[in-house]
């Protein structure tokens, strides 16, 4: 039996036209990610579901006696404690135990028996470690809720969602609040949840681990493919690739009876023939063609080149009013980094990117920066610092006061703020164009280092991509703070950790940091089970040992990827004939002595690739 049944649904929203007679079944246990372009309409489906959104049309139908449980859109506040407040969202739980207090002796033993059906003495528990893994620890649970901001008061309004153990779990970006490790604990919870869920998310790590199929809502239709988020993409490709040889054919074939007809249609001897395939003509079936949207792309300007390394930290504090939240900072910074930060929220992460912004002093130490060095900053908060009643026009002209309007409008196309969106009100823009905006104020100076504190929460999954690459093909440093896994996997190349009041290099990737939140995590196993913690500590310290070597290979792969970019770039200059004349001999001379200083770095890649794989095939483990 289904346990929720969309049928023939159609959403009206100002005028515009959401969903139309669009069909989705869920069976109890399904984990369904719910995807689409920002604005199709999902989180209006999940209002919908939930009753708090009107339908026009259709019909939406939830099992008899079935639970449903979402994230509440205000954030709980309150003396309660944490501990208190996800116990109230087992509201059946709270009515029999109230009940009990009260109950005649024949209903009590029917209470009593109720109770424990549902578990109710390991309530308690079961929420504590909930609230664990989302990132408060045993102090933190007895709080109040009111004593935390408003993105950890909404990380316990999900607690209280999860902890209700509903049959049906409605989620609408439940990562947006979370940092990287609450994320991947969600991704495993989600994994192991036995009610249904339908989640709607940008996270594609999210999508490719905790799901087992995906909806996707698309100009008013939804679709149902099994399989994550990658099954879907290839799916959906290879269907686009069918359907359109499909329309090249039957154009075609219409193309060939049209010729008949103009050639024949006068001719006597031929008029029977020419009426017969104007028929056939009008019977050939119409084939939609896949219209896609016109693709995102983001392109960071080029910065120019510094000696290495271009930031440097020589034993750094910082903190706030002089009370140290980091100490013993000695790193550096060199233009081919990119680097992503490890570390729950509240360990200094925010703190160490405004360091390395130039927007917090350091305490003690010394912070040396390249004479020319400039830096983008994109902070996660900055949006609450825009003007609503201007346009991105207006921004980017109080930034860059010397520029011209074409300049203006060219460093916002830059990330798909056409001319339309440029010069709407700030206040009328989505989440993701703002964020958009951000970006391309961060970047209008072409900074050698480009900080992203939190840049994907607003993006939906194609702008995300579009990042992705633009990062890839930026010759500058990056230092990415991100709760988004896959992002991380793509870009950085290094990993610092922010944790016990320092950041230090972490040897491994995330599969490693994994291992260790897991091992971290873990409640003391019980006597019999020993030799598996032994055998598993094994695994970890053996896959520890050979991370140097990994990150060594993967380090080297990245590296001859960004030269190979670069030579292609120099390499194009240097093929330009209007490069040779005696006025820009210089210019020759220097891209010269570039070209072969990055054919000579790629050579020590190489063979640095080369002695880390052949060490890693040695100890019969792959890269």
């Amino acid at each position: 039996m289904s346990l929720l049944i969309i049928s023939g649904v159609t959403i009206r929203l100002g005028g515009r036209l959401l969903l139309d007679n669009a069909d989705l079944t869920v069976d109890p246990g399904r984990r369904i990610g719910l995807v689409g372009r920002n604005g199709a309409g999902k989180s209006t489906l999940l209002k919908a579901i939930a009753g708090d959104m009107p339908i026009d049309g259709g019909e939406i139908r939830l099992a008899a006696r079935a639970r449903m449980a979402q994230v509440k859109q205000e954030a709980p506040s309150g003396d309660a404690s944490l501990l208190e407040t996800v116990l109230e969202g087992d509201q059946e739980r709270l009515a029999l135990l109230a009940e009990a207090e009260t109950a005649e002796p024949h209903r009590l033993a029917e209470v009593h028996e109720r109770l424990r059906a549902i578990g109710a003495d390991a309530a308690p528990a079961r929420a504590a470690t909930i609230l664990a893994g989302l990132g408060f620890d045993e102090a933190q649970q007895a709080r109040p809720v009111s004593s935390f901001s408003g993105g950890w008061r909404m990380r316990v309004a999900l607690a209280t969602a999860l902890f209700a153990n509903p049959d049906l779990l409605l989620l609408d970006e439940p990562t947006n609040h979370l940092d990287l490790e609450a994320t991947m604990w969600l991704e495993g919870w989600l994994a192991r949840f036995p009610g249904a869920a339908l989640v709607v998310s940008h996270d594609r790590g999210l999508l490719d681990r905790a799901v087992d199929s995906i909806a996707h809502l698309d100009r008013g239709k939804i679709s149902l493919t099994p399989g994550g988020f990658d099954e879907f993409v290839r799916i959906r490709t290879e269907r686009a690739l069918q359907q359109n040889r499909a329309v090249e054919r039957a154009a075609a074939e219409r193309a060939h009876i049209q010729s008949f007809i103009d050639r024949f249609r006068a001719k006597a001897s031929k008029a029977r023939q020419a009426q017969a395939r104007i028929k056939a003509l009008a019977r050939l079936p119409q084939i939609e063609s896949v219209i896609e949207d016109s693709p995102t792309r983001f392109a960071f300007p080029e910065p120019a080149r510094l000696s290495p390394p271009i930031l440097a930290l020589d034993r750094v504090s910082v903190g706030y009013d002089g009370t140290p939240v980091l100490h013993g900072l000695s790193l550096s910074v060199d233009m081919d980094d990119r680097i992503a930060l490890l570390g729950a929220n509240g360990n200094g992460k925010s703190t160490f990117a405004k360091l390395l912004a130039g927007r917090l002093d350091p305490i003690s130490g010394q912070v040396r920066r390249g004479q020319k060095l400039k830096v983008g900053y994109f902070a996660q908060h900055q949006t609450d610092e825009l003007t609503l009643d201007e346009t991105p026009v207006a921004h980017m002209a109080r930034a860059l006061p010397r520029a011209t309007p074409p300049q203006l409008r060219s460093q916002l196309a830059r990330f798909g703020l056409d001319a339309d969106r440029a010069s709407t009100r700030v206040g009328d823009l989505s989440g993701g164009e703002k964020a958009r905006l951000l970006l391309a104020l961060a970047t209008r100076d072409a900074p050698q280092l480009l900080i992203l504190d939190e840049p994907t929460n607003h993006l939906d999954i194609d702008a995300r991509e579009a990042l992705v690459k633009a990062l890839a093909d930026f010759s500058g440093a990056v230092l990415l703070i991100t709760h988004d896994p896959h992002l991380v996997e793509l870009v950085a190349d290094r990993l610092w950790l922010v944790a016990d009041g320092t950041v230090r290099n972490f040897d491994g990737d995330l599969d490693d940091y994994r291992a260790l939140l897991a091992e971290r995590a873990r409640p003391a196993a019980k006597a019999d089970a020993g030799n598996k913690r032994d055998d598993r500590r094994e695994r970890a310290e053996a896959r520890a040992a050979l991370a140097p070597l990994r990150k060594q290979a993967k380090d080297a792969e990245a590296r001859l990827a960004r030269l190979a970019t670069e030579r292609k770039t120099v390499e194009r200059k240097l093929a330009n004939p209007d490069l040779y004349v005696p006025t820009r001999k210089s210019e020759v001379t220097a891209a010269t002595a570039r070209l072969a200083a990055i054919k000579k770095a790629e050579a020590e890649a190489e063979l640095a690739w080369l002695v880390a794989e052949q060490a890693l095939e040695e100890a019969s483990v792959p890269a």
